[in-house]
């Protein structure tokens, strides 16, 4: 047995109902868990629903047995996902299927290391737990490979080799590579295939806001303890020591001592509230080192400042080959003096001790890196003199300083002045049956990345509900701090009436409280907006290019979209025809914005749409309710005095937004903008993302003889 098995071994734990952690005959036995930190355990879920609603509500304690047969108490604290019912839980539990366990007297554990990238496949891996299935209770192991990932998220691995075996759900599925438990076996499949569950499912615990307290707890645990366990027993039974034992010759300079040191400092300070922000500093990293043209491609889902350093392994130049110099540990370095400049940012006092620390330790690093990142670092963390002339001030040691003179070439970017991106909702038109198709995209200026769809569809009745989640997902991407992600949704002309505005993304019954951001309908928190899906599928007409600009530009006017509805109503007599619309929207000037006071998916409003659609309006104000008002005139008024203090197209979202506030409580809403209830806004533009470019065809024979 290798020293790296044995702590692994002195590290995974029997579960058993009550009582149960005594019987050598394992009839109470459940399955397997491992410490990932003082304390806790991790496990499946499926394994602690053994014993039940009281077990997994936490009522109930359950046996936890270690190595040395030394058995105690431990409760659960959390699953993933809930069960719908406690009391009769699923025979087959969903992805992640874990739980987290506190073990009471469980603070002097052997911890194992929680890998900090996302999952590398292929891997070879070994896997242990506990099991019966040879006759008597005992610690069981086996290798194989962890081949490739399963779902559409890739939320599952995939495992084959001489695993698993019954009792080891639950159990630790090692890296042997590098030295880092990558997965919770979940169960066995047909012969000696397995699956496991990433450890990155633990992310999920961030998407409920006291879930995201737990987890960086969890998180600072783990490295914390690491740091201690190294500087206590130093290489020889640390993670550390092991990760060590397993480098390659002439790995980069960034060793596991200085990853065990950076981690716990990291640890200490406040976590990101998105994954955006560690996006963010990722990107901005990554461009800064490889110096060129960076397109990320793939998207991660990063809640801690630990994964933002597991996201900038393995770079490389812009032709793919290995780099002369060490990019990843430069790279890193950057990444975490970022990190301090982003928490001391935020200004809070429980910062101040933990950035001291990160500071001091990145400025006193002797490693061989680049003079102007040492420099870059050392302006990111305490600034420069003003003067040129004047010889650069260094604050206390350790502080972090934000000040910085724009002077210098080497000053970034500051990477949380906007949204790191924007939400691209696109839903396309019916094709066949009932069923809408759609998918959810990040827009960045300068690419498009699809982070999830359904080819297969669903009805109207249940986009809500299907595009919830993946909302939510991408705009936790997308937020920087205060700057929150837009969301715009390219939808067919039949949807130009549905609600998104007024969607949660919450889960359906959450009590809502502004507590919770995720509560708020999206179009009280954030930018949302409607465009047109039908004229995506063309290159753009001069008509639409130009009235973009000239709304870019402003000052905006309001124009009726039928000339009818400020006289008569959106319903009165008199209608205007589809072709005298055209011609009217068409002779407007370039910034004017069509307003109209009732739906415009269907009825008159539509032929409207259309017509203001075709003379290249780009931004239109609405209003989706249909009956119960006669108030179009006071709509028509309010909104010309809205688009002309607006003056220009962005300048129309704060004041929608608060419009949607003001209306946004049903039993008090404010009476002196009840007129705005239920307003849209289509701001289309044709440029981004672009548009697809004229097709090319074959020249077409010329009359005449040849």
């Amino acid at each position: 047995m290798s020293a790296l098995d044995g702590t692994v071994r002195r590290s995974v734990v029997r579960i058993s109902a009550p009582g149960g952690g005594y019987d050598p005959s394992g009839a109470r036995f459940w399955g397997s868990g491992f410490f990932v930190a003082p304390g806790w355990v991790l496990t499946c879920a499926h394994v602690v629903a053994n014993g039940g609603g009281d077990v997994l509500s936490g009522a109930a304690a359950i046996d936890i047995t270690d190595s040395r047969e030394h058995t105690t108490e431990g409760r659960v604290a959390l699953v993933l996902p809930p069960p719908d019912d406690p009391d009769r839980p699923p025979r087959s539990w969903k992805l992640p299927d874990l739980a987290l366990v506190e073990v009471d007297g469980g603070q002097d554990a052997e911890c194992l290391w929680l890998s900090d990238r996302s999952a590398v496949v292929p891997a070879r891996i070994s896997l242990h737990g506990w099991s019966t299935e040879t006759g008597d209770l005992a610690l069981r192991s086996g290798t194989g490979t962890a081949s490739g990932t399963d779902g559409p998220e890739g939320s599952a691995m995939l495992l084959r080799g001489e695993i698993p075996v019954a009792g080891c759900s639950g159990g630790p599925v090692v890296d042997v590579a590098r030295g880092a438990v990558v997965g919770v076996c979940k169960g066995r499949g047909q012969d000696t295939a397995g699956l496991a569950v990433p450890v990155t499912a633990l992310r999920r615990m961030a998407n409920e806001r006291p879930g995201r307290d737990r987890l960086h707890a969890l998180i600072r645990a783990h490295d914390l303890h690491h740091l201690r366990r190294y500087r206590t027993v130093g290489t020889g039974g640390s993670w550390t020591g092991f990760q060590h034992a397993l480098r390659p010759a002439g790995a980069g300079g960034f060793t596991p001592v200085l990853r065990t040191h950076l981690f716990a400092r990291l640890a200490e300070l406040s976590p990101p509230g998105t994954p955006g922000e560690v996006m963010a500093l990722v990107d901005e990293v990554k461009r800064r080192m490889i110096q060129a043209p960076y397109q990320p491609g793939i998207e991660h889902d990063p809640r801690t400042w630990r994964e933002g350093v597991g996201l900038l392994y393995d770079l490389r130049d812009d032709e793919g080959r290995a780099p002369e110099r060490d990019l990843e540990l430069e790279a890193v370095l950057l990444y975490a003096a970022r990190v301090a400049a982003a928490v001391s940012r935020a200004g809070l006092p429980a910062d101040e001790a933990p950035l001291r620390e990160l500071s001091g330790w990145l400025t006193g690093r002797e490693e061989p890196i680049q003079p102007v990142i040492r420099e870059e670092i050392g302006q990111i963390l305490h600034g420069g003199a003003d003067d040129p002339q004047e010889p650069r001030e260094h604050p206390a040691p350790g502080t972090v300083e934000l000040r910085k003179p724009e002077r210098r070439k080497v000053e970034p970017d500051v990477p949380d002045a906007r949204a790191r991106a924007d939400v691209l909702v696109e839903i396309d038109p019916l094709l066949y049956g009932d069923k809408y198709t759609w998918r959810v995209r990040l827009l960045r200026e300068d690419d498009l990345v699809t982070l999830r769809e359904d080819e297969q569809g669903v009805i109207r009745a249940e986009l809500c509900e299907a595009l919830r989640e993946p909302i939510a997902a991408a705009v936790r991407q997308g937020d920087v701090g205060e700057h929150l992600a837009a969301v715009e949704a390219i939808v067919p002309r039949e949807l130009l009436d549905e609600p998104l505005d007024a969607w949660r993304l919450c889960p359906p019954g959450a009590p809502e409280t502004f507590l919770d951001p995720d509560t708020l309908p999206l179009g009280q928190r954030r930018v949302v907006v409607l465009r047109d899906r039908r004229r995506r599928d063309h290159p753009a007409s001069p008509e639409w290019r130009r009235r973009w600009s000239g709304t870019a530009r402003g000052p905006l006017t309001a124009v009726p979209l039928r000339r009818e509805a400020p006289l008569r109503g959106h319903d009165g007599p008199g209608r205007e025809s589809g072709h005298a619309v055209y011609d009217r929207l068409s002779g407007a000037e370039d910034s004017a914005v069509p307003v109209y006071c009732g739906p415009v998916a269907s009825g008159p409003g539509a032929a409207a749409m259309e017509a203001a659609l075709a003379a290249g309006h780009a931004v239109v104000i609405w209003r989706r309710c249909a009956i119960g008002h006669t108030d179009c005139a006071e709509f028509h008024r309010h909104v010309s005095e809205l688009v002309c203090e607006a003056k220009t197209a962005d300048g129309l979202h704060r004041r929608i937004r608060s419009l949607r506030i003001r209306n946004g409580d049903p039993e008090y809403p404010d009476p002196e903008v009840l007129w705005a209830r239920s307003i849209a806004l289509l701001f289309d533009s044709p440029d981004h993302p672009p548009l697809p470019e004229l097709p090319l065809y074959a020249p077409a024979p010329r009359p005449g003889p040849p």
